[in-house]
């Protein structure tokens, strides 16, 4: 968990570790709303937000390291539109000079994963980020699009916001890097792949999720997942 300093721009911390792997593995990653920083032997870098689905292949043994903001919470540490970085990949170092490729240098050659957070965190705090309220209010927003399942429409996330249809997708661009109906129909995309696994009717999981058809549903699922539901639903039994 961030600590109370770094809660209001970072949701949390994660790191992976594999050892002696006998063959690769392709870990198949369906991006959520956020900006991520991951460090690892292979690459460290932010990713902004990503529409498709992307993968990362593991070999041999290694460790990731990853930092995932909220929603709006890497604003601060931008200070332009997160819409700069979506659809991107961008080196740590890149972006923040000599400052980012040391702080890669010490991540990758410290071996323990909460010394190497404590690394990340003090170097995050280093560059200084203020609160906004803005981008707190388009946490919450963002939130609300993924645990009330019934919000399937961006009109309905901006009645329940209090702002106009353009104001918000203005908003959710600026902070978030991308608009709100991308926002909306990628949690209901993660609700589908856990209701798929679980066994529901394809034709009635379109209909709950806002879908106009079971075709519909299916075409976003495979361009997000990489396969169709089925075979993901035979893949996770």
């Amino acid at each position: 968990m961030p600590s109370a300093e770094m809660a209001a721009f970072v949701e949390h911390f994660w790191v992976v570790t594999w050892t002696d792997l006998a063959e690769p593995y392709e870990q198949r990653i369906v991006s959520h709303p956020t900006v991520n920083m991951t460090i690892t032997k292979d690459f460290h870098q932010f990713a902004g937000v990503i529409r498709g689905g992307f993968s990362y292949t593991m070999r041999g043994s290694g460790r990731v390291l990853g930092t995932r903001f909220r929603p709006g919470g890497f604003r601060p540490f931008l200070g332009g539109p997160v819409s700069q970085l979506t659809g991107r990949f961008v080196e740590i170092g890149e972006m923040y000079g000599a400052a980012g490729a040391s702080l890669v240098e010490q991540v990758l050659a410290e071996p323990d994963a909460r010394a190497a957070i404590g690394l990340v965190e003090r170097f995050l705090l280093s560059l200084g980020p203020e609160r906004d309220p803005l981008a707190e209010e388009v946490a919450a927003l963002v939130a609300m699009a993924e645990n009330e399942v019934s919000v399937t429409r961006v009109d309905e996330l901006a009645a329940r916001s209090g702002r106009s249809v353009r104001s918000l997708q203005r908003l959710f661009r600026d902070y978030v890097g991308i608009g709100p109906k991308w926002v909306i129909r990628r949690f209901r995309l993660h609700e589908a792949a856990e209701r798929v696994y679980e066994g529901l009717d394809l034709a009635t999981l379109a209909v709950e999720l806002g879908y106009t058809d079971q075709a519909h549903l299916t075409r976003d699922f495979t361009a997000a997942v990489g396969m169709p539901p089925a075979a993901y639903a035979r893949l996770r039994g």
